[in-house]
């Protein structure tokens, strides 16, 4: 198990639970909106909102955390995260946002202490990068999208 140091953001709603897994196999804790103001926003259709969580993360090194969507929201409501899944790095010590859409047909409210993502703690592998004169070939080579056939 990996240790992630956390804390409140200085205007963060401490009742707001800490991320947490709602079952003994989820891969992913849930986070939850944390306004400063304990109100809430509405994220029309086609717009985009950064909702904070009111929290920052001490990330070991060596790890990420990625943030996704929680799969009810975008299949009731058409809510996802434009960047999904989002990268905080070990060295990020800022708060932490989620940036939420509204891939749906009907206006959504976010409000205080609703479960808007969820978070997953991964490993990271860094590479080197080496400029060469050419690359191997491959049974695919240069096919792009969709060159492998449909479905």
């Amino acid at each position: 198990m990996v240790a992630i140091r956390v804390i409140y953001d200085e205007s963060a709603d401490r009742a707001v639970p800490l991320p947490s897994y709602e079952t003994a196999g989820a891969a992913g804790a849930d986070l939850r909106a944390s306004f400063p103001d304990r109100s809430a926003v509405v994220i029309l259709p086609g717009a985009r909102v950064l909702v904070p969580t009111g929290l920052r993360l001490e990330i070991p090194d060596g790890y990420e955390v990625q943030i996704r969507p929680r799969s009810g929201l975008a299949l009731k409501h058409g809510l996802t995260l434009l960047n999904a899944p989002g990268t905080i790095d070990s060295d990020y010590r800022g708060p932490l946002g989620v940036i939420m859409m509204n891939a749906g047909q009907e206006p959504f409210e976010v409000g205080h202490g609703d479960r808007i993502a969820q978070m997953v703690i991964a490993p990271v592998v860094q590479a080197t990068f080496h400029l060469v004169e050419e690359l191997s070939d491959t049974e695919r080579g240069t096919g792009g999208f969709g060159s492998t056939g449909r479905g």
